[in-house]
């Protein structure tokens, strides 16, 4: 899974031009079930648990406008990610014209950005809700608001050049496919360093240093932390963890794929690496729902068109609620 390739395989487009070597078809096999396996877990997932957002939009917390945002960004990843990739090994070759070529790679891009970003704006959160809780309430609201819309503005904006790098390519007599072309030697290696930086190795620079105050913090005054606080707080540990677990593999054989030209870029575990990125935008919502109390019962609801039961009906919740008023009524008389 790549940005600078269509194939499984970081391949460059001197070979792709020379097609020295023929297509591991067993491998190949293997990247379509492994793709078309993410695809579904990741659409299936992601789209419910929006969908049930969604549908409790008024209500929703800052945490919960976060996930909501990041499901947005998993399923970007998803469809303009994964499943162009799916299709692209299914075929072989990008079917379709110049403008899609570069429509499909700037949106690759733009779920990256925005997956990564809405984990550090989620993060920032915490570490102001945490570090700094005499913020007011409406400071912070118009806060989050703006870092959402500057996490989705740095992933449209960083994305661009995808746009200008990549077109359809003569790469063969009458053969055509979706590449990037760079100047030559130095392109590459910088594109792919600067883009690892400022979508892997900036953010998590920013997440860990934000991490690190909040765990200070909880260490040192746990008593004065609610339990929500805490709940969120190691959730967003998890993700970052996810996040880490899941990326580190790809931009690692990205980095050593231009800067080693002995790099082993057509193997198995090359190719596998670089698919498994993917499966973050998997465990991302898979993470929310072990560490929410509702939301899988809302989901179970929706899938299963069941409502879900419940020890309490209205009618007894409003027969509690006026009891309760009465006797705070009678002991206030009482003390007069």
């Amino acid at each position: 899974m790549s940005w600078l390739s269509v194939n499984g395989t970081n391949q460059t487009l001197e070979r792709a031009l020379t097609d020295e070597e023929p297509r591991d078809e067993h491998l190949a096999r293997v990247e379509i079930a492994l793709l078309a396996i993410i695809f579904v877990t990741a659409g299936v997932l992601n789209a419910g648990l929006m969908l049930v957002l969604w549908r409790r939009r008024k209500q929703l917390s800052r945490m919960r406008v976060f996930v909501f945002h990041l499901c947005v960004a998993d399923l970007v990843v998803t469809f303009f990610q994964v499943c162009p990739q799916l299709i692209w090994d299914i075929t072989d070759r990008f079917v379709g014209p110049d403008a899609l070529c570069r429509l499909v790679k700037y949106l690759q891009v733009v779920g990256m950005f925005a997956s990564t970003y809405m984990i550090v704006v989620m993060t920032v959160d915490r570490y102001q809700a945490i570090c700094k809780p005499m913020v007011t309430f409406q400071r912070r609201a118009a806060r989050w608001n703006g870092s959402v819309c500057a996490a989705w503005c740095v992933s449209l904006i960083g994305s661009l050049p995808q746009i200008f790098i990549f077109s359809r390519v003569e790469v063969a007599p009458g053969v055509y496919d979706c590449w990037a072309q760079f100047v030559q030697p130095w392109g590459l290696k910088a594109y792919v360093t600067w883009t690892s930086l400022v979508i892997f190795v900036l953010p998590i620079f920013m997440v860990v240093c934000c991490q690190v105050r909040i765990c200070r913090t909880v260490a040192s005054s746990l008593a004065g932390v609610s339990k929500a606080r805490v709940k969120t707080v190691k959730m967003t540990v998890v993700i970052v963890l996810a996040y880490v677990l899941c990326w580190t593999p790809f931009f690692t054989v990205q980095l050593w794929s231009v800067w080693d030209p002995q790099a082993p870029t057509h193997t198995a575990t090359f190719t596998i690496l670089m698919l498994l990125a993917s499966l973050n935008s998997c465990a991302n919502p898979c993470i929310y729902l072990l560490f929410s109390s509702t939301i899988p019962k809302r989901l179970l609801t929706l899938v299963c068109g069941s409502q879900p039961r419940s020890n309490s009906n209205p009618m007894q919740e409003e027969a509690t609620m006026v009891s309760s008023l009465y006797i705070s009524l009678k002991n206030l008389s009482e003390c007069r």
